[in-house]
């Protein structure tokens, strides 16, 4: 299956493993949960699922590469400890807790959450003198005699052996105690992700074009050669830093992430190219409906120019879009901690009322401050979420600053202060989301008068639905133009589908 179908199924484990049944009792006995084992190449995101599958399902995740550890630190440290045997005072040996073990439970004294994933990567590459207590552990869930915490799954991963030269096969004895998931590589799953991410734009549109470029790995007499799902991504971040530091982006810099020469130089070209034709095509003239363009030879340019554009557009709208889910989210934390404060608010005197709204503030963002370095050491927060967070105690300390310039005018200070504060905010978003509308509506408009109807037209919308954030834009916000050429573009689909069937239909 592709990595978003596992995900999936890892989130529909987690459920199963810790349905309960009305005694409290877990429905499959924690005995009876067989851990996990995802086997896939390198490098397509099997550690970011199970941190997207743990945020998903509100619970811990505690992730290990088990290659980083010996028996010792596994099944912990031997010490001599006394005990009595037939009347008989003897010393016996055992250990202390293991390192994996205690991870686990400072993490549910850090949260407060009882259960979780324990994510051992790497697990078929453990040494021989790790192996049994591998073993061990995947069938009685023990390190030692110290048992994993009820409510706990296992989830292990490998590499398959082509990939590895240290992995170790496992017997149909540890198999058969184990829930395999094969994990293959597949663009059309990532992009969806890709998209989420933010992934750049230059690497969305190669990819487009060259396609068996998303994952390759060879060997020849000069070495080996790889391009993972995980340099594109890493990549996409240092090329977004360079560009806003206005850095040179070289091939020296592109083959450190895309590690085959062949791959790296072809991107390296067409990135050169992406940037050449954002000016080429005036992409923010077309955003405000002000370009003017030769439609003659753009409609005669080849296939991958066209696709180039394409990608310049969604690329360019995405990034607004991105925007308007990340300022919904804080307009709406805001607005949840100023909902807060205005019920706490006890004092009918504007003036008193100006002084506690103050205080009520500085608690609110105290606690809030407080419960967000939780969740963030805690690590039950997402990059997105995080930023959102961030974003929204940055607001709320704006606010505060704003309130305590107004201590002269006592009057003014109240809650009708901070309802302007926020309206000012909620006025400003809306024109945002107004001029995003316009800019998907122009983009529209040009596309309809090159190339009309045709092809380019079904691409350029085919990419707005596979995107998270244009298509959250386009249902929250609405479009005219969106749904204008969905509905005609899918007319003409169905249309194409019914003369092919009268034509199977008259050939009979």
């Amino acid at each position: 299956m592709n990595i978003k179908e596992a995900r999936q199924e890892i989130i529909n484990t987690v459920k199963a493993y810790l349905k309960k049944d009305e005694t409290g009792a877990y429905v499959i006995p924690t005995e009876k949960q067989r851990p996990i084992l995802l086997m896939g190449p390198p490098g397509i995101g099997k550690t970011a699922i199970l941190e997207q599958a743990a945020n998903a399902c509100g619970i811990n995740l505690i992730a290990y590469t088990i290659t980083h550890h010996t028996r010792q630190s596994a099944i912990g440290l031997p010490f001599i400890a006394t005990r009595t045997y037939d009347d008989k005072e003897v010393s016996v040996t055992e250990y202390t807790m293991s390192e994996i073990i205690a991870s686990i439970y400072d993490r549910i004294e850090q949260t407060g959450i009882k259960e979780g994933i324990l994510f051992l990567d790497e697990i078929n590459c453990v040494s021989e003198t790790l192996a049994p207590t591998m073993l061990q552990f995947l069938q009685y869930k023990t390190f030692g005699a110290h048992h994993l915490p009820e409510g706990f799954l296992i989830v292990t991963a490998g590499n398959p052996p082509e990939y590895n030269k240290s992995v170790r096969d496992f017997d149909i004895v540890t198999l058969d105690r184990v829930k395999r998931i094969d994990i293959k590589e597949d663009y059309p799953a990532w992009k969806e992700y890709a998209y989420r991410a933010g992934v750049h734009g230059a690497i969305m549109a190669y990819l487009e074009i060259r396609k068996e470029h998303f994952y390759s790995i060879r060997v020849d007499l000069s070495g080996k050669h790889f391009v993972t799902a995980r340099g594109w991504e890493d990549l996409s971040r240092i090329l977004t830093v360079y560009e806003d530091l206005s850095l040179p982006v070289t091939q020296s810099l592109i083959i450190q992430y895309l590690q085959d020469e062949e791959i790296a130089a072809g991107f390296s070209v067409y990135y050169d190219l992406y940037q050449k034709y954002h000016e080429i095509y005036h992409v923010e003239e077309i955003m405000e409906g002000t370009a003017s363009v030769d439609a003659d030879v753009m409609r005669q340019a080849p296939f991958d120019e066209k696709l180039t554009l394409i990608g310049l557009l969604v690329d360019r709208l995405n990034r607004e879009f991105r925007v308007y889910d990340r300022e919904r989210r804080v307009q709406e934390g805001i607005f949840t901690e100023l909902r807060r404060i205005k019920e706490a608010a006890s004092k009918p005197d504007a003036g008193e009322q100006a002084d506690e709204i103050r205080e009520l503030l500085s608690e609110r963002i105290t606690q809030k401050r407080e419960f967000y370095e939780k969740q963030k050491d805690a690590h039950l927060l997402d990059h997105h979420e995080e930023d959102v967070q961030r974003r929204v105690l940055a607001q709320l300390n704006e606010l505060y600053r704003a309130l305590s310039m107004q201590k002269a005018d006592r009057e003014a200070a109240g809650l009708r202060f901070v309802s302007d504060w926020f309206a000012v905010r909620e006025d400003a978003r809306q024109q945002a989301i107004t001029q995003s509308g316009e800019h998907l509506t122009n983009a529209f408009a040009f596309l309809a008068e090159i190339y009309g109807e045709s092809q380019e037209m079904a691409l350029f919308l085919s990419e707005l639905a596979a995107g998270y954030y244009s298509l959250k834009f386009v249902s929250e916000c609405g479009n005219d133009a969106y749904d204008k050429y969905q509905k005609l573009l899918l007319t003409k689909d169905r249309r194409h589908e019914i003369a092919e069937e009268l034509q199977s239909f008259l050939q009979i």
